[in-house]
């Protein structure tokens, strides 16, 4: 197993990409701690990786500046480590350039730069000690500009900033620092193909392999390398998931 006995805290761990890798990371062996506010999923998820690995369910609101040295503590006192931090979480709404409004960048850097940022932080001297990673998420929308997702787009460049900033200072202390930027089929995605058959055509047209990705075979079994001993001489990089969408140069 890759990643035996590993500590793995994952944000936005009850659904989406997010149980994907947490399902993806203890089938390897990691023991996984699961951060969201979703009960009812948070408490499913663990109890389904339960059953593979050691794994802890953890309802804490990361907009609030103050959980991430919570978070760091409660993982501390359930596995007595930690050796990845994987910053998924993220919530932001559409809107054009010139309608975007303070609340809807607020809340965009709230659930996804800030968290990412203070966790970081709060983890550093854990991190340290077990020569760990990091795993921040990028997205096409910033890389592109995609429209009407100027709040999503800014922050996720943003939190593409720190990272390689981190992966700088961090390299000495051991611990590598990368980002994924994935194309998947969640959950809101197939309630959108049904609504959007059209749209969704379209955007599987644009995509080489011609599909998008399983949260857990796809975008997981990259999580597992990034968490692994297999991609230590790597760092600062954003690796893109997307089947082929974008190539960055």
């Amino acid at each position: 197993m890759r990643l035996k006995d590993k500590v793995v805290v994952i944000t936005g761990g009850a659904g989406g990409i997010g149980s994907g890798m947490a399902r993806a990371v203890a089938k390897e062996g990691a023991k996984v701690a699961i951060v969201d506010v979703n009960d009812q999923n948070g408490v499913k998820v663990e109890v389904e990786l339960k059953e593979i690995s050691d794994a802890v369910f953890m309802n804490m609101d990361i907009s609030n500046p103050d959980n991430a040295r919570v978070i760091k503590e409660k993982v501390l006192e359930t596995f007595g480590r930690i050796d990845v931090l994987i910053n998924n979480a993220h919530v932001s709404k559409q809107a054009s350039f010139a309608e975007t409004t303070q609340d809807m960048l607020d809340l965009s850097f709230n659930t996804g730069f800030y968290p990412t940022f203070y966790l970081m932080k709060a983890c550093f001297d854990e991190l340290k000690k077990t020569k760990g990673s990091v795993i921040n998420f990028a997205s096409g929308a910033g890389l592109e500009g995609q429209i009407n997702q100027t709040s999503y787009a800014a922050a996720k460049e943003a939190i593409r900033g720190i990272s390689r900033t981190a992966a700088n200072e961090w390299g000495k202390d051991g611990i590598n620092v990368n980002l994924i930027s994935p194309i998947a089929l969640t959950e809101g995605v197939k309630g959108w193909r049904q609504n959007f058959p059209n749209q969704y055509e379209e955007m599987v047209d644009k995509i080489p392999l011609g599909r998008l990705g399983d949260p857990e075979e796809d975008i997981g079994r990259v999580a597992v390398f990034l968490a692994s001993d297999d991609s230590k001489y790597m760092t600062g990089q954003t690796l893109m998931v997307d089947g082929g969408s974008i190539k960055l140069r």
